[in-house]
């Protein structure tokens, strides 16, 4: 194929993926987008809730490998809608890195919090109540406050980066990224389930602390994920980002 062949077939590939993406409504576009991340966000903290309500806390082997599985299914499913995200720092590390706009972020992060609380609940409903009491639904409780929000910070920065190369990054794409997501979520959740619960989502905190009334130390799973969102940010954007990605040293 000569030069000219491939530059006429690129040209009309591109014209046609443009064309696609003008046809979508603005449902398509603005609405199912976020319902797609009130059900995928439902999905994912019920998932998580059950397994360490159900767990009793014995072992985290059971909530690892419910949500590191649950991630990946999801994210294959979802990513086409909305880009699967389901947690709040995943819409901001996508958003500072380019790849979502500004006025979706914040309806994004409100229908993730909806998903959560209603699986909280729904959790609340389908076990003892002294249990759940006892387990704050799956609301970790935060024993020394440092070493939770240093673990909850560390966790966090992993899962970014892996997020941000698997599924922004141009160089380091890969259709096996919500495999890899799902695969590092697991083995956060087995490293860290005993120091701070491994969260690295704020809403999966959120919801259960709605359902449970538990609202102690609760900032720590807010403001860990968050710094750990900017500072693989960073990375990305600094360090090893493709072209488009990279801020400086182009």
């Amino acid at each position: 194929m000569s030069r000219e062949e491939i530059k006429t077939e690129v040209f009309i590939v591109s014209e046609m993926e443009e064309t696609g993406e003008k046809k979508k409504s603005k449902y398509e576009r603005y609405v199912q987008p976020c319902l797609a991340e009130v059900l995928g966000t439902f999905i994912l903290v019920f998932v998580g809730c059950m397994s360490v309500v159900g767990n009793s806390g014995t072992s985290p082997m059971q909530p690892a490998l419910s949500q590191g599985l649950t991630v990946a299914v999801l994210i294959t499913m979802f990513a086409p809608i909305s880009g699967g995200h389901f947690n709040p720092v995943v819409s901001l590390s996508f958003y500072l890195c380019g790849e979502m706009d500004l006025f979706l972020l914040l309806p994004y992060v409100l229908a993730q919090m909806i998903g959560a609380t209603i699986a909280a609940f729904l959790t609340k409903t389908l076990y003892p109540a002294d249990l759940y009491t006892k387990l704050l639904g799956g609301a970790f409780v935060t024993g020394a406050v440092g070493t939770a929000m240093l673990a909850e910070t560390v966790f966090t920065l992993i899962l970014i980066v892996v997020v941000c190369l698997g599924g922004i990054n141009k160089v380091t794409q890969s259709p096996w990224a919500p495999i890899c997501v799902g695969l590092i979520v697991a083995a956060n959740i087995l490293s860290g389930a005993t120091v701070s619960g491994a969260c690295m989502n704020p809403v999966r905190a959120f919801g259960p602390a709605v359902a449970a009334n538990h609202w102690e130390d609760h900032w720590v799973y807010w403001l860990g994920p968050t710094c750990g969102t900017l500072l693989a940010v960073v990375f990305i954007r600094v360090f090893l980002g493709d072209q488009k990605t990279r801020l400086v040293l182009k």
